[in-house]
């Protein structure tokens, strides 16, 4: 089972492409820009868990495993 790979931060909405770095996740892949992560101080607000650097999928993988297109802003 792969990761999710959410197409967007909870906190703000900015587009986090799977193909980019920049984006940190939860262990329930709660996912975050990098700027709403360092103001949440790497905590997650929806468990407390750690957020974490998320990797990245490219070319044959992404095609192949495409990122969810779910949306999760709650603004």
């Amino acid at each position: 089972m792969s990761l999710e790979m959410r197409p967007d931060c909870e906190q703000c909405g900015v587009d986090l492409p799977a193909d980019a770095p920049g984006a940190f996740i939860c262990s329930f892949e709660c996912t975050y820009c990098v700027e709403c992560a360092e103001a949440l101080d790497d905590l997650c607000p929806n468990c407390g868990g750690e957020l974490m650097d998320r990797p990245t999928r490219t070319g044959a993988i992404l095609r192949d495993n495409p990122a969810s297109t779910v949306r999760h802003f709650k603004g």
